[in-house]
């Protein structure tokens, strides 16, 4: 039996929905009520009744967001045959932050949020530095399964390697971003795929 949200759910989900692409690209405080009220079309009382303000909203929204990227990775990695095709799926999923449909309006969540957050608001910087610790305890354990299964070099330093991907990855995107060049992150990513190639024995 399928299982109905409830109207308040799906009240939600819509809020969360519609304003996604909005605090993913203004960001947190630059992101007003008033834009809120207009994308989605409902009242300030009915924003409020369905969660208990601003923030509230935009915690939503990141999760929402950040669910979208990591959705598409997983499913890429569970589809990839090699740990080296597996850690490879970072680059490529990433390379394509401005052309593809999956990314969020206004590109990586975790990069945008970090950098809004990290003096501003202590809940959203808390939720980026969650995904970033989930995110280098997956590639920890691609790394590891790599060289457990002969693939990879033994005697890896393991958690450098894998916050040196993470910063590459998301220090390509911001790049990309401030140069409007997709050229920079295709080199960066190239530059990723050459230090997981290199782990390779």
């Amino acid at each position: 039996m399928e299982n109905k949200l409830s109207k308040a759910d799906r009240t939600r989900q819509y809020i969360i929905e519609t304003t996604a692409g909005i605090f993913n690209t203004k960001g947190y405080a630059g992101t007003s009520m008033s834009d809120i009220t207009e994308a989605t079309g409902l009242t300030k009382g009915s924003i409020y009744g369905n969660f208990g303000n601003k923030e509230e909203v935009a915690l939503a929204v990141f999760d929402y967001n950040h669910a979208k990227v990591s959705g598409v990775i997983q499913q890429r990695i569970q589809a990839a045959k090699t740990y080296h095709d597996k850690l490879m799926v970072y680059a490529q999923v990433y390379d394509q932050f401005t052309r593809s449909a999956f990314f969020p309006q206004g590109g990586c969540p975790i990069l945008n949020t970090a950098v809004e957050a990290d003096d501003t608001n202590s809940l959203l910087k808390d939720r980026a530095a969650k995904a970033v610790q989930r995110w280098k305890k997956n590639v920890q354990d691609l790394i590891q399964g790599g060289i457990d299964a002969g693939e990879f070099k033994q005697g890896l330093d393991i958690p450098r390697l894998a916050l040196s991907i993470i910063a590459m990855i998301e220090g390509g995107i911001m790049i990309s971003k401030v140069t409007n060049s997709q050229a920079c992150l295709d080199k960066i990513m190239n530059t990723v795929e050459l230090f997981i190639s290199d782990m390779k024995i």
